[in-house]
């Protein structure tokens, strides 16, 4: 393993910059000194305040750039391009969540397909050094062998979520075939931590128990039969993407596309996830923390268990996340009850 470190005289250009992940990479970047081009076209999927919070924290760098803009928009992006001739794309702009892609399909066609293909034709046109861009733990569908690998067969999608994302990775390899642009695919594994996704499970049971409501658990109460997940830390999946920035595919390989998987490799039942997020809230406000629990039948679209390996990531730059669910929700619990005022 010879992997280069981030190089601070490159541009990136991060999409999806107000969003979770990209907020966090964003930061991390501008830390180093890096010159930061972020696009976001700020969307009400989820509390558009909580975009604008995040964008506020990376205005006082003088290295970054915000631009409020839909990728799926070809001539503005292509603008973009032409005015900060990014060297390494991240693309992290994407409709984001399972459920959600059944009762409204038509966003993830417009963000997950359109807007991939423009950001494709961008780098065709605009050369970059690097794309990195976000697929997903869910193309693994309901494969029944885990830990997953990136070998295993992905043909089969569970939700129009995940067929967007295993469309993203065709596309990719196709766009690198054709056009020598080197790319890598990372499969996030349920990210979570301060300033997240409130449409992710442990936020909305956050919000649902200081609301005075029980939480939803989708397993039909059955114990045995309990929904597991590779509950992934914010800054572990930073720190992935990161080492691999300045770590393209090698100009040798036939063809300069890799996917990888980007996960905890320590899959976790959703009841001791839910205990964990108990016991964090409880050391935040100094007070016994308990939810009001109903529990009711799996939903269309989501799978059983998420499972990563990450053998190949660690091959490739020498990492594996290392962060625990305790250590990680403490950390959770601990921005949300001061960002939301919450008396202790």
């Amino acid at each position: 393993m010879n992997y280069k470190t981030l190089d601070s005289s490159k541009v990136y250009l991060i999409t999806g910059a107000a969003g979770f992940i990209g907020y966090h990479l964003a930061d991390k970047l501008l830390n180093q000194g890096c010159k930061v081009v972020g696009i976001d076209n700020l969307n009400d999927y989820y509390d558009v305040n909580l975009k604008y919070h995040r964008l506020e924290q990376l205005a006082p760098y003088e290295q970054f750039t915000f631009i409020k803009s839909d990728i799926a928009d070809k001539e503005a992006l292509f603008k973009v391009f032409e005015e900060y001739k990014p060297n390494i794309v991240i693309n992290l702009a994407a409709q984001a969540g399972v459920r959600y892609s059944i009762e409204n399909p038509d966003v993830y066609i417009q963000s997950n397909i359109i807007g991939f293909f423009n950001i494709l034709e961008a780098c065709r046109y605009y050369p970059v050094d690097h794309l990195v861009y976000a697929s997903s733990s869910s193309v693994y569908g309901a494969n029944k062998k885990v830990p997953f690998e990136e070998s295993d067969f992905v043909d089969h999608p569970v939700s129009l979520y995940a067929s967007t994302k295993k469309s993203n990775e065709l596309m990719a390899y196709t766009y690198s075939h054709l056009y020598k642009i080197p790319a890598t695919g990372l499969r996030f594994f349920t990210v979570y931590g301060p300033m997240g996704r409130p449409d992710m499970a442990y936020f909305g049971f956050t919000d649902k128990y200081f609301a005075g409501k029980p939480i939803q658990i989708f397993n039909d109460g059955d114990f045995e039969k309990d929904l597991y997940r590779d509950f992934t830390y914010i800054d572990d999946i930073v720190e992935g993407i990161e080492r691999l920035l300045n770590n393209p595919p090698a100009p040798e390989e036939s063809v300069q596309h890799k996917v990888y998987n980007i996960g905890n490799n320590q899959p976790e039942k959703l009841m001791v996830f839910i205990q964990a997020l108990e016991g964090a809230l409880t050391q935040a406000l100094g007070k016994e923390v308990s939810f009001i629990k109903q529990f009711e039948p799996i939903k269309p679209g989501d799978v059983p268990a998420t499972y990563a390996s990450t053998d190949l990531l660690q091959e490739a730059i020498g990492f594996k996340p290392q962060t625990s669910i305790e250590e990680g929700l403490r950390r959770f619990a601990e921005w949300y009850v001061q960002y939301y005022k919450i008396e202790r």
